[in-house]
């Protein structure tokens, strides 16, 4: 067991992250977190980090789900010694919008707020879990000046995925829906008016 003298510094040392964009030899030196059955079972296999790297060049533009992607971002969340501890990245989207499926005439949709919205990805290095470095990576993102005109930031969680709901809680994003969606997700939300990640409380949590 971890000392808490020992987690508070593990957690002090968290916070002292920055980002750096995720390229093809970044996807390359953090491939192999996708080894970790956690990450299969979200994620996917190593080619899900490589894809992402040229889906980053080509998703600005399209629609998706009925909001139009108007940036995408990929960053490796960096320790204070320079190392690899997390990746985050996702879309900045024109809108949030609620998406409950397809029928024959196209997406079934509700609740648009035509208000900048981004969708978080992210992954910890399976090593590093429980030392707050989930938290650290998104308080990053959400203080990065490239997302400022980001009002909404949102989460999409699977429902058996326990371990990132508390993260999210735990870092001021709050259940949008009860019920999970027809993919059994369940969408976290936070508003850039909410109060400072750092004044949320902490929970533990395996990201």
């Amino acid at each position: 067991m971890v000392s808490r003298d020992r987690s508070a510094s593990l957690r002090r040392d968290a916070a002292r992250v920055h980002l750096r964009r995720l390229t093809g030899d970044g996807a390359g030196e953090i491939e192999h977190w996708f080894d970790h059955p956690f990450a299969r079972a979200y994620l996917g296999d190593r080619s899900w980090i490589h894809r992402e790297v040229v889906l980053l060049a080509q998703r600005p533009g399209t629609v998706h789900r009925g909001a139009r992607v108007l940036r995408s971002y990929g960053w490796i969340v960096l320790d204070h010694a320079e190392v690899p501890v997390a990746y985050i990245g996702g879309d900045v989207y024109d809108r949030w919008v609620r998406y409950h499926g397809e029928s024959a005439d196209g997406p079934i949709l509700s609740g648009a707020e035509h208000r900048a919205a981004m969708a978080l990805t992210y992954l910890v290095d399976p090593a590093r879990w429980r030392r707050g470095y989930g938290r650290a990576a998104l308080g990053a993102v959400l203080d990065h000046p490239e997302v400022a005109d980001v009002e909404i930031f949102f989460l999409g969680i699977d429902v058996a995925n326990h371990a990132s709901r508390a993260l999210a809680e735990a870092a001021g994003f709050t259940l949008d829906e009860p019920a999970p969606d027809f993919e059994d997700m369940l969408y976290y939300r936070r508003d850039r008016q909410s109060a400072p990640l750092a004044a949320h409380r902490r929970a533990p949590t395996a990201s």
